[in-house]
């Protein structure tokens, strides 16, 4: 499909996903263009690499193009993709381009509905550290590498999007299945539906060698017991084939030892807290030895591997901690609040503004117990991303969930005015833990900054992250 293309325009290049995808096609030597709502360092980063890249989007620049590259997000009304309709363009979903781009090499994808990126990235670390340069596509920036993607001569190691059923437009060698629970229910109907067509993604797979699932899941082990072919386990509190034993609290650095088939492969460490890490770790060590690496090379790439960004990022200023994590399913919050206590002593805020109806509705009574450990939650009004509203189900809902749970929550409408409450009420000593997006991000370092200048500081203070020599993260995606 891609051999008939030389000049491809992404729309909505500015995205995580879809720049990952630009960056594999520019290094193939194709022409490669995009537009964007807003500049961000992504954007600038594609136009530094001399893709041509506009800021904001209009039917004159898709001109000159083969194809046209979009992701799910893109709607229908965009005014470039109407054109390239219009026009009778080729449009291709990301999700096909990358699996064209990926045919040739070796692949590992890891998928599930969150966890991915961790597990992808420490992948692609191990496969570094052996000296295979791996190439790699995923949704987030990898400290160990500055970037999100990279073109391979041999592997691939992708992390692959089920959230909207795209999974099932790739075929791969090795595939990862990290969690399967109850998620993107604006996509899905249920927990069965999730769970089906990530049974049909991998028997569809043409290519698949070999399948590792955690089977500290249930809705993995629900899949494991449908799946024709027998998974490879690994996890952390069931005795499957590859298991971690932690050893000691969780905290930094988080050791454990590894089990394949009940023998010992020695003790491990990772030097980035969350105690959940361990099962990530053990899903990219089961396929590392699986492809031929030494469990020493393992070994020392899992104690020098630094995460994703904003993925439990650590910032600190006039003695107040700011971490900043992109999740927003409760199973993932509750780890990150655990691995929060584990780390630090004094009091913890969490901030969050509620995502989409179908998840609230659908996951109500978690988001309410999600919390615990949190000495104060702070809820904003709800995202709801282009759903429509379902009755009922709104902020209040979230708030009256969390305090059914005797838990001290804060509903404060407008985000723009957290900071200033923050500002008000924090102390030092108090981490404040921003659950959310970009925007949310942007909140943290101005509170932290004004923490430090308040404080007396000329700047915000070294994080622990520096300190320890390079950024710290937490999965989840």
């Amino acid at each position: 499909m891609l051999e008939e293309f030389k000049k491809v325009h992404l729309i909505g290049i500015g995205g995580i996903g879809v720049s990952a995808v630009a960056r594999i096609l520019h290094s193939r030597g194709f022409e490669v263009s995009g537009s964007d709502v807003r500049q961000s360092a992504l954007t600038d980063e594609m136009a530094a690499l001399g893709m041509k890249v506009t800021i904001g989007h209009d039917a004159s620049n898709i001109e000159g193009a083969d194809a046209i590259v979009v992701s799910t997000a893109i709607p229908d009304h965009n005014v470039e993709l109407r054109a390239a309709k219009e026009q009778g363009m080729p449009i291709i979903h990301r999700s096909r381009v990358l699996n064209e781009l990926i045919a040739s090499r070796r692949t590992i994808g890891v998928t599930g509905t969150h966890g991915k990126g961790t597990v992808s990235s420490m992948i692609t670390w191990i496969l570094e550290c052996a000296g295979l340069e791996p190439g790699f596509v995923i949704g987030g920036r990898l400290q160990n590498f500055g970037i999100n993607a990279r073109d391979g001569k041999d592997w691939m190691i992708v992390e692959v999007d089920e959230s909207d059923g795209t999974h099932r437009n790739f075929d791969l060698d090795y595939v990862v299945c990290n969690f399967l629970e109850p998620d993107h229910l604006n996509y899905y109907s249920d927990w069965d539906d999730i769970i089906l067509n990530m049974q049909r993604f991998l028997e569809e797979n043409d290519r698949l060698k070999e399948v590792f699932i955690n089977l500290d899941c249930e809705g993995n082990r629900r899949l494991a017991e449908a799946l024709r072919m027998r998974p490879t386990g690994y996890g952390v509190e069931q005795k499957t084939e590859w298991r971690a034993v932690l050893d000691g609290k969780g905290q930094l650095p988080i050791r454990f030892e590894t089990l394949h088939r009940g023998e010992s492969l020695g003790d491990y460490e990772l030097n980035l807290p969350g105690r959940y890490n361990v099962v990530n770790a053990i899903a990219a060590t089961a396929v590392a030895r699986r492809v031929g690496v030494a469990p020493d090379v393992i070994r020392e790439a899992l104690s020098t591997y630094k995460g994703l960004e904003n993925r439990f990022t650590i910032e600190q200023g006039g003695g107040v901690m700011a971490v900043k994590d992109y999740n927003s399913h409760p199973t993932c919050m509750r780890k990150v609040l655990e691995s929060a206590r584990d780390l630090v002593d004094g009091r913890i805020i969490s901030v969050f503004k509620p995502y989409r109806y179908t998840l609230i509705k659908y996951l109500q009574d978690e988001y309410g117990a999600a919390f615990h450990g949190s000495d104060e939650v702070i809820i904003t009004t709800m995202y709801a991303a282009n759903e429509d509203p379902i009755p009922g189900v709104n902020t209040e809902l979230v708030v009256e969930k969390i305090r059914e749970n005797d838990l001290h929550v804060t509903h404060i409408p407008d985000q723009n005015d957290i900071n200033d409450y923050l500002l008000e009420n924090t102390r030092p000593g108090d981490k404040v833990i921003f659950f959310g997006g970009d925007d949310f991000f942007q909140m943290a370092d101005a509170f932290i900054a004004e923490c430090a200048r308040r404080a007396g500081a000329s700047e915000v203070a070294p994080s622990l992250d520096q300190k320890a020599g390079g950024p710290r993260t937490l999965p989840e995606d």
